[in-house]
């Protein structure tokens, strides 16, 4: 194995240690749950599941090495050519059961190629952080996007409004007008080491960025989780939730790429809350907290 590899390896496995640990106090019930997996091509993972908890309806943090050959699918579809490949990540998405407590989605990965003689021939960093609020409140939009704007700026001042821009311009529902799944945060992807920048540099941004995430959500989650909510509310929730799903199941890469890869569906589909609704045409009333939600997933702003 090595060195990158394993440095890599010990980052995702300690982040998701320190991520499960920092949800479960914040929970106060539930514990998760762990699932050992091995993929057949090559590799496997620890899917670690939490749900029906006193704050979290459901969710999971999973880790993932897998490796294999390249296949004939892989080129076509992914774009990808070499002779074997490597992905080691972290990946996580937290639907909580109040209404006023955002959905959070995070993922961090490393990707390597090799040719015929096993050396490395390309390797690609990407990651990020976002946050699906279902009722607006500022003060907590600021906060996470603040936290992550600190995270980039510790590497490089530049990363975090481009960061953000790609954050806002992926997680896009494009068949709904253009409606984003949330209102953003931090998205990279297809980062290769240089010379100024080495791959010392992008495991950094990745480990500041990934401990990030217990001072952007978990205060959000404190500050929220008390909140008194109606089946109204619920509703709502629920409708966005839909917008989730359809951005997974249509737009996401990850998704995609798991399932061209012949990855492990319950891990993959993880990313899906509970319960949703698909309502015909629904609108939610003009000038309403809803609405004002809405309006802010049409339209992305800068919060810091």
């Amino acid at each position: 194995m090595n060195n990158t590899k394993e440095i890599w390896i010990n980052f995702v496995h300690n982040l998701q240690d320190a991520i499960c640990d920092a949800l479960e106090q914040c929970d106060g019930k539930a514990s998760f749950i762990e699932d050992k997996w091995e993929r057949p091509e090559g590799g496997g993972g620890k899917t670690r599941v939490i749900a029906n908890g006193n704050v979290f309806e459901k969710g999971g943090v999973n880790t993932s090495i897998v490796f294999g050959d390249v296949t004939p699918l892989m080129r076509q579809q992914l774009k990808i050519d070499g002779h074997k490949w490597f992905a080691c990540g972290l990946s996580l998405v937290i639907h909580p059961i109040n209404p006023f407590v955002p959905t959070v989605h995070c993922n961090y990965r490393m990707f390597e190629l090799y040719n015929e003689q096993d050396e490395v021939m390309d390797r690609w960093f990407g990651g990020g952080t976002d946050l699906t609020p279902y009722y607006l409140i500022d003060e907590d939009a600021i906060l996470f996007h603040q936290t992550y704007k600190n995270a980039c700026d510790k590497s490089d001042a530049s990363f975090f409004p481009a960061f953000k821009k790609h954050c806002d311009d992926y997680f896009v529902n494009t068949h709904r007008g253009n409606e984003r799944r949330g209102i953003g945060g931090i998205f990279y992807d297809y980062q290769r080491a240089t010379d100024d920048k080495p791959v010392d540099f992008w495991i950094n941004l990745a480990r500041d960025c990934g401990y990030a995430f217990m001072d952007a959500y978990v205060p959000i989650v404190e500050k929220r989780k008390h909140t008194a909510y109606n089946p109204e509310h619920k509703h709502w929730q629920e409708i966005r939730r839909g917008r989730y799903v359809e951005f997974n199941l249509v737009h996401d890469r990850g998704t995609i790429f798991g399932l061209k890869t012949n990855g492990r569906i319950e891990s993959i589909l993880m990313s899906l809350p509970p319960t949703v609704r698909f309502e015909y045409n629904y609108q939610p009333i003009a000038g309403s907290e809803e609405d004002k939600l809405l309006q802010a997933c049409l339209a992305p702003k800068d919060w810091v």
